[in-house]
């Protein structure tokens, strides 16, 4: 429906009633301006891959700036492990990844022997171990629409989000917004009131540069733009938003004068690696399982090497068939290497402890939802879902693991 803007009618108005003065008889009555549709509020998650919160001080982020000052910002606990698909399913499943089933980028699952999870799998049956916002959402009668979060083009539980598209990295990230834009011009009935929007930019440098780079400042300063972009389309078409942004994770510093070879503590004939990074996980080739146990309990300089059983609490991690039996986590900025580097080690990284500060994540929720120049104290990503549930109108859950309590005070209700 096209809505003629109250200033133009009026002068459309005024320009018939001059019209029709100089012809005779009475002029025609002026008809009154249509008046503007009244817009509900939408709520719209971004996730700005790989920000760190220190990102926000650098000067370069006056869109980032302004919504905070007019709102709410802190910083985030990723969910171990600190990478991109484990935390962007927590996000929007309120569940830890040994929960939510998404534990690592890559994976392997018992009951599927000989397949591998990656980043392009698709199949249903890699994400239903739990439902992420859209498909509660929908259930619940409420149009969703998602740009590029992981697991929105898969179809959960028999359900996909009303509007979504298939992810290609190569779509520039102004395009994604002109997406969102679009699906918002559409009339009520169709009109989404959840959306996710995901940027990588600002990752892809810091892995390639790392996290104090020329390159990765730039990264920025064009993710800021974009949500300046975004705020300018919603306010010209008059569509109030609660708009939060997150990342996932933070970035560190890594470089080949950090690294550690896995193979030295846990020989190739002793084990069979599943992944390897800022944390290794691997499994004990058969018949090597008691060798591998004690290996584990020597020491290790700059990792840290157990069963997964045996994982601290606090990581929320373990538990979950598709985590390999034995893992080691790298100190911040050492690389566990368990095969020869595909690529040079430098630049940044994730995936270490959740405790280490330089994974830390950021929130940043501005709108009429929230309070003015508000600053929490750090919270776990899995309440960012308790959070959507309800600026979506939706009831509280009490099978997650994300709590509204420790974002209340951004409400302004």
């Amino acid at each position: 429906m096209h809505i003629i803007p109250r200033l133009a009618a009026v002068a459309l108005a005024v320009a018939l009633q001059a019209c029709a003065s100089g012809s005779a008889g009475a002029p025609e009555p002026m008809i009154a301006a249509a008046p503007a549709e009244q817009r509900d509020p939408v709520t719209i998650l971004v996730s700005i891959d790989g920000f760190h919160p220190d990102y926000l001080k650098r000067g370069i982020t006056p869109n980032m700036a302004r919504l905070a000052a007019q709102g709410v910002q802190a910083p985030m606990r990723p969910s171990f492990p600190t990478k991109t698909f484990p935390n962007h399913y927590a996000l929007v499943t309120g569940l830890h990844p040994d929960r939510n089933g998404i534990v690592a980028n890559r994976f392997e699952d018992p009951a599927r022997p000989g397949e591998v999870f990656t980043m392009a799998s698709l199949e249903p049956y890699w994400w239903d171990q739990a439902e992420p916002i859209w498909v509660t959402a929908e259930k619940a009668g409420i149009r969703t629409a998602t740009m590029f979060w992981p697991g929105s083009n898969s179809k959960v539980r028999e359900t996909y989000p009303s509007d979504w598209q298939q992810f290609a990295q190569a779509l520039p990230e102004r395009n994604r917004v002109n997406a969102v834009v679009d699906w918002l011009r559409r009339p009520a009935a169709t009109r989404p009131k959840l959306v996710t929007l995901y940027f990588d930019t600002v990752d892809t440098a810091g892995h390639r540069f790392g996290p104090q780079s020329p390159e990765v400042n730039a990264a920025i300063a064009e993710a800021d733009s974009l949500i300046g972009f975004l705020l300018s389309e919603l306010g010209a078409l008059r569509q109030p938003a609660n708009l939060i942004l997150v990342s996932d994770h933070g970035m560190a510093e890594v470089s080949a004068d950090r690294t550690i070879d896995l193979l030295a503590a846990f020989p190739a004939s002793d084990i069979r690696l599943a992944e390897d990074g800022p944390y290794a996980t691997f499994h004990a080739q058969p018949g090597r399982e008691a060798a591998v146990v004690a290996a584990l309990a020597k020491p290790h300089p700059h990792m840290r090497c157990m069963e997964k059983a045996a994982l601290p609490a606090r990581l929320a991690y373990g538990r979950n068939p598709r985590v390999p039996p034995y893992i080691c986590i790298a100190d911040s900025g050492w690389m566990i290497l368990g095969q020869p580097p595909k690529y040079p080690i430098k630049g940044g990284a994730h995936g270490y402890d959740n405790a280490d500060p330089a994974m830390n994540s950021i929130l940043v929720a501005s709108g009429p939802a929230f309070r003015r120049g508000v600053t929490l104290p750090i919270a776990d990503n899995v309440d960012v879902y308790a959070l959507l549930r309800r600026l979506a109108g939706l009831s509280a859950a009490t099978d997650v693991d994300g709590r509204i309590e420790p974002l209340q005070g951004a409400l302004a209700e």
